[in-house]
Protein backbone atom coordinates (compact mmCIF):
# COMPACT_ATOMS: atom_id res chain seq x y z
CA UNK A 1 0.00 0.00 0.00
CA UNK A 2 1.48 3.42 -1.08
CA UNK A 3 1.82 5.88 2.10
CA UNK A 4 1.50 9.36 2.21
CA UNK A 5 3.25 11.02 4.80
CA UNK A 6 2.18 14.66 5.19
CA UNK A 7 3.52 16.90 8.54
CA UNK A 8 1.21 15.29 10.88
CA UNK A 9 1.28 17.79 13.08
CA UNK A 10 -0.12 19.92 10.03
CA UNK A 11 -2.40 17.07 8.13
CA UNK A 12 -2.91 14.45 10.98
CA UNK A 13 -3.90 10.82 9.97
CA UNK A 14 -7.71 10.20 9.02
CA UNK A 15 -9.44 7.55 11.28
CA UNK A 16 -10.86 5.10 9.07
CA UNK A 17 -13.17 1.90 10.03
CA UNK A 18 -13.97 -0.76 7.10
CA UNK A 19 -15.60 -4.65 7.74
CA UNK A 20 -17.84 -6.74 6.12
CA UNK A 21 -21.46 -6.08 5.89
CA UNK A 22 -23.67 -5.99 8.73
CA UNK A 23 -20.81 -6.31 10.61
CA UNK A 24 -21.70 -3.56 12.95
CA UNK A 25 -19.70 -0.38 11.57
CA UNK A 26 -22.68 2.17 11.77
CA UNK A 27 -23.03 1.90 15.74
CA UNK A 28 -19.34 2.46 15.98
CA UNK A 29 -18.80 5.05 14.06
CA UNK A 30 -21.15 6.59 15.43
CA UNK A 31 -19.64 6.80 18.87
CA UNK A 32 -16.65 7.70 17.14
CA UNK A 33 -18.00 10.42 15.24
CA UNK A 34 -19.37 12.08 18.13
CA UNK A 35 -16.21 11.44 20.94
CA UNK A 36 -14.16 13.29 18.10
CA UNK A 37 -16.92 15.78 17.45
CA UNK A 38 -16.18 14.38 13.61
CA UNK A 39 -18.28 14.58 10.29
CA UNK A 40 -18.41 10.76 8.59
CA UNK A 41 -17.55 10.39 4.91
CA UNK A 42 -19.72 7.15 3.71
CA UNK A 43 -17.55 4.51 1.64
CA UNK A 44 -20.42 2.94 0.65
CA UNK A 45 -21.05 2.62 -3.69
CA UNK A 46 -25.09 2.28 -2.98
CA UNK A 47 -25.89 4.31 0.00
CA UNK A 48 -25.27 7.22 -1.79
CA UNK A 49 -28.12 6.97 -3.62
CA UNK A 50 -31.45 8.69 -2.59
CA UNK A 51 -34.02 5.49 -3.84
CA UNK A 52 -31.93 2.70 -2.56
CA UNK A 53 -32.22 2.79 1.48
CA UNK A 54 -33.84 -0.56 3.22
CA UNK A 55 -31.62 -2.91 0.51
CA UNK A 56 -28.99 -0.45 1.35
CA UNK A 57 -28.93 -0.42 5.05
CA UNK A 58 -28.98 3.35 5.24
CA UNK A 59 -28.18 4.84 8.81
CA UNK A 60 -31.77 5.89 10.21
CA UNK A 61 -32.99 9.35 10.31
CA UNK A 62 -32.14 9.06 13.96
CA UNK A 63 -28.78 7.87 13.41
CA UNK A 64 -27.83 10.52 10.91
CA UNK A 65 -28.81 13.02 13.09
CA UNK A 66 -26.22 12.27 15.85
CA UNK A 67 -23.11 13.32 13.05
CA UNK A 68 -22.82 14.93 10.06
CA UNK A 69 -22.85 12.31 7.01
CA UNK A 70 -21.34 12.99 3.46
CA UNK A 71 -22.00 10.85 0.79
CA UNK A 72 -25.56 9.48 1.55
CA UNK A 73 -28.56 9.74 -0.24
CA UNK A 74 -26.73 12.12 -2.40
CA UNK A 75 -27.42 11.03 -6.13
CA UNK A 76 -30.09 9.71 -7.81
CA UNK A 77 -29.90 6.07 -9.75
CA UNK A 78 -31.23 7.77 -12.84
CA UNK A 79 -28.31 10.19 -13.14
CA UNK A 80 -25.09 8.97 -14.13
CA UNK A 81 -23.44 5.72 -11.84
CA UNK A 82 -20.97 7.57 -9.10
CA UNK A 83 -17.42 5.07 -9.89
CA UNK A 84 -14.77 5.11 -7.25
CA UNK A 85 -12.54 7.61 -8.87
CA UNK A 86 -15.32 9.98 -8.86
CA UNK A 87 -16.24 9.53 -5.13
CA UNK A 88 -11.98 10.08 -4.49
CA UNK A 89 -12.61 13.26 -5.90
CA UNK A 90 -15.05 14.55 -4.00
CA UNK A 91 -14.23 12.70 -0.75
CA UNK A 92 -10.85 14.66 -0.93
CA UNK A 93 -12.60 17.94 -1.15
CA UNK A 94 -14.62 17.15 1.28
CA UNK A 95 -12.33 16.53 3.54
CA UNK A 96 -10.31 19.55 3.37
CA UNK A 97 -13.77 21.74 3.64
CA UNK A 98 -14.32 19.73 6.67
CA UNK A 99 -11.12 20.08 7.97
CA UNK A 100 -11.11 24.26 7.26
CA UNK A 101 -13.65 23.99 9.52
CA UNK A 102 -11.40 22.88 11.96
CA UNK A 103 -13.07 19.25 12.19
CA UNK A 104 -12.48 15.81 11.94
CA UNK A 105 -13.38 13.19 9.21
CA UNK A 106 -13.79 9.59 9.78
CA UNK A 107 -14.17 7.24 7.10
CA UNK A 108 -16.36 4.62 7.08
CA UNK A 109 -17.89 1.52 5.22
CA UNK A 110 -17.36 -1.41 3.46
CA UNK A 111 -17.17 -0.96 -0.61
CA UNK A 112 -13.47 -1.90 -1.44
CA UNK A 113 -12.85 -0.05 -4.34
CA UNK A 114 -14.12 3.37 -3.00
CA UNK A 115 -11.88 2.79 -0.05
CA UNK A 116 -8.92 1.76 -2.24
CA UNK A 117 -9.61 4.76 -4.78
CA UNK A 118 -9.36 7.42 -1.77
CA UNK A 119 -6.77 5.80 0.15
CA UNK A 120 -4.53 4.36 -2.90
CA UNK A 121 -5.68 7.03 -5.35
CA UNK A 122 -6.50 6.09 -9.01
CA UNK A 123 -3.99 5.85 -12.52
CA UNK A 124 -5.31 8.42 -14.69
CA UNK A 125 -6.19 6.92 -17.79
CA UNK A 126 -7.66 8.98 -21.02
CA UNK A 127 -10.57 7.65 -22.18
CA UNK A 128 -10.27 5.33 -25.15
CA UNK A 129 -13.38 6.25 -27.77
CA UNK A 130 -15.28 2.99 -28.73
CA UNK A 131 -13.53 2.49 -32.52
CA UNK A 132 -9.96 1.33 -30.95
CA UNK A 133 -12.07 -1.47 -28.61
CA UNK A 134 -14.15 -2.65 -31.96
CA UNK A 135 -10.91 -2.56 -33.93
CA UNK A 136 -9.35 -5.07 -30.89
CA UNK A 137 -12.30 -7.09 -30.64
CA UNK A 138 -12.47 -7.32 -34.46
CA UNK A 139 -8.80 -8.81 -34.36
CA UNK A 140 -9.57 -11.15 -31.37
CA UNK A 141 -11.86 -12.51 -34.01
CA UNK A 142 -10.06 -12.61 -37.06
CA UNK A 143 -6.25 -13.39 -35.35
CA UNK A 144 -7.28 -15.17 -31.93
CA UNK A 145 -5.94 -14.60 -28.56
CA UNK A 146 -2.64 -15.65 -29.22
CA UNK A 147 -2.07 -12.66 -31.64
CA UNK A 148 -2.97 -10.34 -29.12
CA UNK A 149 -1.40 -11.35 -26.33
CA UNK A 150 1.94 -11.64 -27.96
CA UNK A 151 1.35 -7.88 -29.06
CA UNK A 152 1.15 -6.93 -25.27
CA UNK A 153 3.93 -8.88 -24.24
CA UNK A 154 6.08 -6.97 -26.92
CA UNK A 155 4.28 -3.59 -25.85
CA UNK A 156 3.75 -4.44 -22.26
CA UNK A 157 5.48 -7.04 -20.89
CA UNK A 158 4.95 -5.55 -17.41
CA UNK A 159 1.24 -5.42 -17.84
CA UNK A 160 1.44 -8.73 -19.54
CA UNK A 161 3.34 -10.70 -16.60
CA UNK A 162 -0.17 -10.00 -14.53
CA UNK A 163 -2.74 -10.69 -17.44
CA UNK A 164 -4.03 -14.18 -17.84
CA UNK A 165 -3.47 -14.61 -21.73
CA UNK A 166 -6.82 -16.28 -21.55
CA UNK A 167 -9.04 -13.47 -20.31
CA UNK A 168 -8.98 -11.38 -23.06
CA UNK A 169 -10.96 -8.99 -22.36
CA UNK A 170 -8.10 -7.72 -19.74
CA UNK A 171 -5.96 -7.84 -22.76
CA UNK A 172 -8.12 -5.83 -24.65
CA UNK A 173 -8.27 -3.00 -22.29
CA UNK A 174 -4.34 -2.73 -22.26
CA UNK A 175 -3.75 -2.82 -25.76
CA UNK A 176 -6.57 -0.03 -26.25
CA UNK A 177 -4.81 2.30 -23.91
CA UNK A 178 -1.40 1.54 -25.56
CA UNK A 179 -3.30 2.33 -28.51
CA UNK A 180 -5.19 5.23 -28.14
CA UNK A 181 -2.13 6.92 -26.21
CA UNK A 182 1.12 5.21 -27.30
CA UNK A 183 1.60 4.79 -23.47
CA UNK A 184 1.40 1.62 -21.72
CA UNK A 185 -1.29 0.69 -19.15
CA UNK A 186 1.73 -0.03 -17.14
CA UNK A 187 2.65 3.80 -17.39
CA UNK A 188 -0.27 5.36 -16.29
CA UNK A 189 -0.20 3.03 -12.97
CA UNK A 190 3.39 3.53 -12.13
CA UNK A 191 2.38 7.88 -13.02
CA UNK A 192 -0.81 7.72 -10.33
CA UNK A 193 -0.76 10.54 -8.13
CA UNK A 194 -0.14 10.34 -4.72
CA UNK A 195 -3.22 10.48 -2.56
CA UNK A 196 -3.57 14.22 -0.23
CA UNK A 197 -3.87 12.17 3.02
CA UNK A 198 -2.76 9.22 5.19
CA UNK A 199 -4.67 6.94 6.84
CA UNK A 200 -5.22 5.24 10.15
CA UNK A 201 -7.68 1.61 9.16
CA UNK A 202 -9.75 -0.99 11.27
CA UNK A 203 -11.14 -3.50 9.96
CA UNK A 204 -14.25 -4.61 12.01
CA UNK A 205 -14.59 -8.16 12.13
CA UNK A 206 -17.00 -11.04 13.89
CA UNK A 207 -16.58 -14.60 14.32
CA UNK A 208 -17.84 -15.71 10.98
CA UNK A 209 -21.09 -17.99 12.14
CA UNK A 210 -22.06 -14.88 14.46
CA UNK A 211 -21.53 -12.81 11.26
CA UNK A 212 -23.65 -14.88 8.78
CA UNK A 213 -26.25 -15.04 11.13
CA UNK A 214 -26.49 -11.34 11.85
CA UNK A 215 -26.43 -11.24 7.49
CA UNK A 216 -29.56 -13.96 7.91
CA UNK A 217 -31.06 -11.80 10.35
CA UNK A 218 -30.79 -8.44 8.42
CA UNK A 219 -32.35 -9.92 4.91
CA UNK A 220 -35.32 -10.81 7.40
CA UNK A 221 -35.58 -6.97 8.73
CA UNK A 222 -35.42 -5.73 5.16
CA UNK A 223 -37.97 -7.94 3.80
CA UNK A 224 -40.22 -6.59 6.92
CA UNK A 225 -39.17 -3.27 6.42
CA UNK A 226 -40.44 -3.18 2.87
CA UNK A 227 -38.04 -3.66 0.31
CA UNK A 228 -40.08 -5.04 -1.82
CA UNK A 229 -42.05 -2.15 -2.30
CA UNK A 230 -38.71 -0.28 -2.38
CA UNK A 231 -37.76 -2.11 -5.29
CA UNK A 232 -41.37 -1.85 -7.02
CA UNK A 233 -40.94 2.24 -6.87
CA UNK A 234 -37.21 1.82 -8.32
CA UNK A 235 -38.48 -0.76 -11.21
CA UNK A 236 -40.84 1.85 -12.50
CA UNK A 237 -37.83 4.97 -12.92
CA UNK A 238 -35.45 5.80 -15.80
CA UNK A 239 -33.01 3.16 -14.90
CA UNK A 240 -30.89 0.02 -16.40
CA UNK A 241 -32.25 -2.79 -13.58
CA UNK A 242 -29.54 -5.37 -15.26
CA UNK A 243 -26.80 -2.47 -14.14
CA UNK A 244 -24.81 -1.28 -10.53
CA UNK A 245 -25.98 -0.30 -8.56
CA UNK A 246 -29.76 -2.31 -9.14
CA UNK A 247 -27.73 -5.26 -10.24
CA UNK A 248 -26.11 -5.85 -7.18
CA UNK A 249 -26.82 -7.81 -3.81
CA UNK A 250 -30.22 -7.26 -2.30
CA UNK A 251 -31.61 -5.56 -5.53
CA UNK A 252 -31.06 -7.82 -8.17
CA UNK A 253 -32.89 -11.00 -6.68
CA UNK A 254 -35.76 -8.56 -5.81
CA UNK A 255 -35.86 -7.98 -9.42
CA UNK A 256 -35.68 -11.16 -10.51
CA UNK A 257 -38.56 -12.57 -7.94
CA UNK A 258 -40.66 -9.07 -9.13
CA UNK A 259 -39.92 -10.04 -12.65
CA UNK A 260 -41.43 -13.41 -11.99
CA UNK A 261 -38.26 -15.23 -12.62
CA UNK A 262 -38.24 -16.86 -9.01
CA UNK A 263 -40.36 -17.52 -6.19
CA UNK A 264 -40.04 -15.44 -2.68
CA UNK A 265 -38.18 -18.32 -1.16
CA UNK A 266 -35.95 -19.01 -3.28
CA UNK A 267 -35.13 -14.61 -3.43
CA UNK A 268 -34.72 -15.00 0.23
CA UNK A 269 -32.04 -17.52 0.37
CA UNK A 270 -30.47 -16.22 -2.73
CA UNK A 271 -29.99 -12.64 -0.80
CA UNK A 272 -28.99 -14.24 2.22
CA UNK A 273 -26.40 -16.28 0.24
CA UNK A 274 -25.17 -14.25 -2.06
CA UNK A 275 -24.48 -11.26 0.96
CA UNK A 276 -22.60 -14.07 3.08
CA UNK A 277 -20.68 -14.62 0.24
CA UNK A 278 -19.95 -10.98 -0.34
CA UNK A 279 -19.00 -10.59 3.01
CA UNK A 280 -16.31 -13.15 2.93
CA UNK A 281 -15.22 -11.61 -0.78
CA UNK A 282 -14.62 -8.16 1.46
CA UNK A 283 -12.54 -9.68 4.38
CA UNK A 284 -10.39 -11.35 1.57
CA UNK A 285 -9.83 -7.79 0.36
CA UNK A 286 -9.05 -6.28 3.45
CA UNK A 287 -6.48 -8.70 4.13
CA UNK A 288 -3.92 -7.43 0.95
CA UNK A 289 -3.26 -4.43 3.18
CA UNK A 290 -0.49 -4.79 5.79
CA UNK A 291 -1.23 -1.87 7.58
CA UNK A 292 -4.80 -2.39 8.48
CA UNK A 293 -5.45 -3.58 11.96
CA UNK A 294 -8.44 -6.02 12.75
CA UNK A 295 -10.68 -5.85 15.38
CA UNK A 296 -12.90 -8.06 17.62
CA UNK A 297 -16.61 -6.18 17.13
CA UNK A 298 -18.00 -7.75 20.33
CA UNK A 299 -18.07 -4.63 22.94
CA UNK A 300 -15.59 -2.92 20.68
CA UNK A 301 -15.57 1.25 21.88
CA UNK A 302 -14.02 3.79 20.40
CA UNK A 303 -10.98 3.70 23.22
CA UNK A 304 -10.39 0.23 21.40
CA UNK A 305 -10.38 1.51 17.97
CA UNK A 306 -7.75 4.84 18.97
CA UNK A 307 -5.63 1.91 20.87
CA UNK A 308 -5.98 -0.30 17.93
CA UNK A 309 -3.76 2.33 15.42
CA UNK A 310 -2.00 4.16 17.64
CA UNK A 311 -5.09 7.57 17.20
CA UNK A 312 -4.36 10.45 18.85
CA UNK A 313 -8.46 11.67 19.91
CA UNK A 314 -7.27 15.05 20.72
CA UNK A 315 -5.62 15.65 16.84
CA UNK A 316 -8.75 17.19 15.59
Amino acid sequence: MKTCVPDEEIDPPILTLVGPTAVGKTSLSLALAQQLNAEIISADSRQVYEELTIGTAKPSPSELAQAPHHFIGERSVEGPPFSAGAFADAANARIREIRDRGKQAIVVGGSTLYVHALQEGLADIPDVPTSVREELSARLENEGPEALYAELQEVDPTQAEKNDPTKTQRVIRALEVYHHTGKPLTHFYENQPEPPFSYRTVVLNRDRQKLYDRINRRVDQMLDAGLLDEVREVMELDVNLDEAPLSTIGYREPIQHLRGDINRDEMIRLVKRNSRRYAKRQLTWFRRYDDYVWLEADGAAPEDVFDAVAFEPSVR
